[in-house]
């Protein structure tokens, strides 16, 4: 799989010339900032709002139309808003200038390079007071280097989080240490790395996770941890990376390469693809061209973990093949349509899932294979510049006459919805936006025969963290009264089946459904009923750019039909972010 992807990725670099940049991590401060100043300009953006990364180049552009636009009337924290995307993106500020030239193949001897324009631009904001003359020169980048035919950033990633939780005498605590960079070359091929080390200790509810999962959430490979220092004796240490080589085909046709995640949807939750699982490799190409966005993945994942795998073998593995078409059947009104089989063969990667246009669906049956595909839709509708709609729909098996007619339950009835809302600038206050979010799984959806097709990778969930097998409300609060304070909240109510006793009612991914409870009448919340309620509470202060200093308040409390699963989890603490986003164990 690795050799075929690299060929094809080989292939696609020598053919073509021009190459597309490097993207923002996910968790980047700009994603809420972005969202919301595209709901209130209501101009059309240069990056698929849905399809996750959005990469730098597009997100400059966008930002400086929305600069420029002498119709748009943004507030002071907007243009600070804007003035914090300049700075994080300082090599794309010459982009629009420069994409201008891109009609032609010649060489552009005699005209300026990108970098050279985003150098000569007047948002390229040189620090007032540069680290030792040599560091930090520009307020976003530790190192950053502008040579004619190449850019280089590197920048340390920190995040040193401790609280104190109720009943527990040892600290939820998390250490975490890395370096990250990007650059470019010759305008045409531009890579992204990162690699950190982290030492974590979980509050209980996650530690349940891990001991049934054998993974640790986003996590790989993970060994015990215990620390006299910080009096932890139950902690885990893993290290991470993630790494991308990117180049385009044409001026609309971009390939990236590499080991990651994604995530596909306009929610806080995704049914279709979300980033709560572990870094996979993959090979991604996003074809956009006037209304149209097209996205493929092809990728390799892990049938288990390793603590599931013997020592000294390689963890078995199964494949990917996604595609994700939409189009803007309106100026603020875009539907997609979303495909994915997950297959295990032997010998390697089928292939007749690379054609990248077929329906996979077609492919499937003209091979007889025992391939899971899913199927699944989504949309988001802007209105008045202040709201945006939107939902997803996941279709993994159903029957038209037991989902319509007989309506019996059938346990293949297996499907997922999500709807919801965003309101910016909500009443009137500036920069208060709220969601609010429903989704809806029904039993098991996303499960198969056995984990070879089962829509996991690394025995965590591909999709929602729940799995399958329940319901879920949630409210969200984001409001930034100040400059550099940010205020956020959210409230969580789940309804979630779990299994007992060697049991499978349905919600649990790694169980085969082969060994369901019954046929007829499957619900939501069936098996052991059990309510979750979360409150989250975040109080962050922007110390420098990309520096949080951070506050937390999180309770979650589980009510069983089994008083004996009974769990209240809630803690209070704080620490220091830098070049990380948020995690997100909202379960």
């Amino acid at each position: 799989m690795k050799k075929l992807i690299l060929v094809i990725a080989i292939a696609l670099c020598n053919t073509f010339l021009l190459a597309q940049g490097t993207a923002l991590p996910l968790g980047n401060e700009a994603y809420p900032i972005l969202e919301r100043l595209s709901i209130i300009s209501g101009l059309p953006s240069t990056f698929h709002p849905s399809l996750r990364y959005f990469q730098r180049g597009a997100v400059t552009r966008y930002a400086l139309q929305l600069d420029t636009a002498a119709t748009l009337k943004l507030s002071a924290q907007d243009r600070r808003d804007l003035a914090y995307i300049f700075d994080d993106n300082n090599e794309w500020l010459g982009a629009p200038t420069f994409a201008t030239r891109l009609g032609s193949r010649k060489e552009l001897s005699g005209d300026l390079t990108q970098i050279e324009a985003s150098m000569a631009d007047s948002h390229y904001v040189l620090s007032r007071r540069p680290l030792l003359k040599y560091f930090y020169r520009t307020p976003a980048n530790l190192i950053e280097v502008n040579d004619k035919h190449f850019h280089f950033r590197l920048n340390p990633m920190i995040h040193f989080f401790a609280a104190g939780a109720q009943a527990d005498s040892q600290l939820v605590f998390t250490n975490l240490r890395g370096l990250e960079a990007r650059g470019g070359i010759d305008d045409r091929i531009y890579f992204y790395v990162n690699i950190v080390e982290t030492q974590s200790r979980f509050p209980n509810y996650v530690n349940e996770r891990i001991t049934r999962d054998r993974a640790v959430p986003g996590a790989g490979y993970f060994k015990d941890y215990k620390s006299e220092i910080f009096n932890i004796s139950n902690g885990y240490d893993y290290l991470n990376a993630q790494g991308y080589i990117g180049f385009n085909m044409t001026r609309h046709v971009g390939a990236q390469f590499g080991y990651g995640r994604h995530f596909i949807g306009n929610g806080y939750r995704s049914l279709l693809l979300s980033d709560f699982a572990n870094n996979y490799l993959y090979l991604k190409i996003n074809w956009q061209v006037w209304k149209i966005h097209y996205q493929n993945i092809f990728a390799e994942l892990a049938v288990q973990s390793d603590r599931l795998t013997p020592e000294g073998q390689v963890i078995p593995k199964k494949y990917m093949a996604a595609h994700h078409f939409s189009i803007d059947l309106w100026r603020n009104f875009n539907v997609g349509l979303f495909e994915a089989v997950i297959f295990n063969r032997n010998n390697g990667f089928e292939l007749n899932y690379l054609n990248p246009v077929i329906l996979y669906r077609t492919a499937e049956q003209g091979l007889n294979s025992p391939d899971n595909v899913l199927i699944g839709f989504d949309a988001h509708w802007d209105l008045f510049r202040k709201l945006r709609l939107y939902g997803q729909f996941m279709l993994d098996e159903f029957v038209f006459k037991e989902l319509f007619i007989e309506r019996r339950g059938w346990w293949a009835n297996k499907f997922g919805i999500q709807a919801g809302l965003q309101y910016v600038n909500a009443l009137g206050i500036d920069h208060l936006d709220v969601r609010a979010e429903l989704n809806f799984v029904r039993p098991y959806t996303y499960t198969y025969r056995d984990s070879s097709a089962s829509y996991t990778h690394y025995q965590q969930a591909l999709a929602h963290p729940l799995g399958a097998n329940f319901s879920e409300w949630l409210f969200a609060v984001r409001y930034q009264p100040l400059p550099r304070l940010l205020l956020e909240a959210r409230f969580i109510n789940a309804i979630s089946g779990e299994d007992a006793n060697g049991s499978n009612w349905g919600g649990n991914l790694l169980l085969p459904h082969t060994q369901r409870e019954r046929d007829y009448g499957n619900e939501v919340g069936q098996g052991v009923r059990a309510n979750i309620m979360i409150i989250g509470i975040d109080v962050s202060y922007q110390l420098a750019h990309n520096l949080f200093a951070e506050f937390q308040f999180f309770r979650r409390r589980l009510n069983s039909d089994d008083p004996a699963r009974d769990l209240l989890t809630q803690y209070v603490g704080g620490g220091l972010r830098m070049n990380v986003g948020k995690p997100r164990l909202d379960f």
